[in-house]
């Protein structure tokens, strides 16, 4: 059994003088005519309340290309730039959906560097990719071959804060469903990343930690050049490609991860947790943020549609640490540093392996119900902390472990 999906493959290349340059124009033309469609978009709103439309834009941009003053904006592709315009739609489509925030205007620094190709702006003949405007192909470094017979729909190009070069090919693919079974419930956290209800635990390798030292010397190199010279420049740069390298290590070593979970099970069980009010937490933040749940869970649930696997995500609310995997009891507290505890029917549990297992009794008792996720609550309106949320639930039937009753608080 197979399964046809759109798959972008990314692939690192060189690019000589003369396409860095028509490169750097596209981007910087692209950032134009997206901040130029969205002033014109929200003052037609704030103004006039009209809502304006993606064709409305693309005339506006035919009207652009007549005047003396950006009269540049003939000299790139003119493909990148509308769909520049397609993607500042889909973000009010968002926006007006209440999927995203209003859009905001693109920094010359700070926002990404990025021109995207359609078919007709490109060609792709046996491994060779031209871009409009050029004249030679890119020299492409090809780490992993494309589909048999694949032909890219759509080509972006981008370059990072380290200075790299990168184009992604989008493609259809076709992805064997192999068969397998069995369930896992997952519990994330900081020491091990994430804990399988089979008892495995996955260290967490800690990149930003690994090389914490050699960025903060970095940073206090760049932070001693003179704003605007060549130094400070080059500074910056070291800079980039440190966390270059640190997001680079994370991000396949949770592909690695999260390909083999999928993999190797049909059933996977998770939490629905609130990265953004961990990151409140100032102590554990950058702890949180190296962990990188939230880029785990957005990986997990891509892959589960690829494999035609089934992905659960439990309430954020479920007390998944304070509830006895063994008896069902619950424990009204359970500070983050008790690791292990008795519950008073005398079974002894691993805080995180019996998360774990109670995450997978409440997934699969979802899938029971016939539900796939939870409803969530607003942790705003509540009030509560912006910690890994483990509040007891009102369930009937389920005894209420008092403090001092055969809780181990020893750490």
């Amino acid at each position: 059994m197979a399964r046809a999906v759109k798959r972008a493959f990314k692939y690192r290349f060189y690019p000589t003088g003369a396409q860095a340059a028509e490169l750097a124009r596209t981007f910087g033309c692209v950032r134009k005519v997206y901040n130029m469609a969205l002033q014109a978009r929200t003052q037609a709103w704030t103004l006039r309340q009209e809502r304006v439309t993606y064709e409305a834009t693309s005339a506006m941009l035919t009207g652009w290309k007549k005047t003396d003053e950006l009269a540049f904006l003939n000299e790139v592709s003119s493909v990148p730039l509308q769909q520049t315009l397609r993607h500042l739609q889909a973000a009010f489509t968002n926006f007006f959906a209440k999927r995203a925030n209003y859009p905001t205007f693109k920094s010359r620094k700070k926002s990404r560097r990025s021109a995207e190709y359609t078919t007709s702006a490109f060609r792709y003949r046996e491994g060779r990719l031209t871009l409009a405007k050029m004249t030679e192909p890119l020299d492409i470094v090809w780490s992993r071959p494309l589909p048999d017979g694949a032909t890219p729909s759509t080509v972006t190009v981008s370059q990072d804060t380290a200075g790299r070069w990168f184009v992604s090919l989008l493609c259809d693919d076709v992805i064997e469903q192999t068969p397998t079974t069995g369930a896992v419930g997952i519990d994330a956290g900081i020491d091990s990343l994430l804990t399988l209800s089979t008892g495995e635990k996955i260290t967490n390798p800690r990149h930003e930690r690994a090389d914490r030292d050699r960025l903060a010397r970095a940073q206090r190199n760049l932070a001693r050049k003179q704003k605007g010279s060549a130094n400070r420049a080059k500074a910056r740069l070291t800079v980039a490609r440190i966390h270059a390298r640190i997001t680079d290590r994370r991000r396949d070593h949770l592909h690695k991860l999260t390909t083999r979970l999928v993999r190797e099970t049909q059933t996977i069980v998770i939490e629905d947790l609130s990265v953004r009010n961990m990151l409140g937490n100032h102590r554990l933040a950058r702890a949180v943020s190296d962990a990188a749940w939230r880029q785990v869970r957005t990986m997990l649930e891509y892959k589960a549609d690829w494999y035609g696997r089934t992905l659960v995500v439990v309430d954020r609310w479920f007390p998944s640490s304070k509830l006895c995997s063994a008896c069902g009891a619950l424990a009204q507290h359970m500070p983050l540093h008790v690791r292990t505890w008795t519950c008073r029917c005398g079974q002894t549990h691993d805080r995180d392996v019996n998360a774990a297992r109670n995450m997978l009794a409440e997934g699969l008792s979802v899938i029971a119900c016939g539900g796939g996720v939870r409803p969530q609550r607003e942790s705003s309106r509540t009030g509560r902390s912006s910690a890994k949320q483990e509040t007891p639930r009102v369930t009937t039937g389920i005894p209420v472990l008092q403090d001092g009753e055969d809780v181990n608080r020893s750490r």
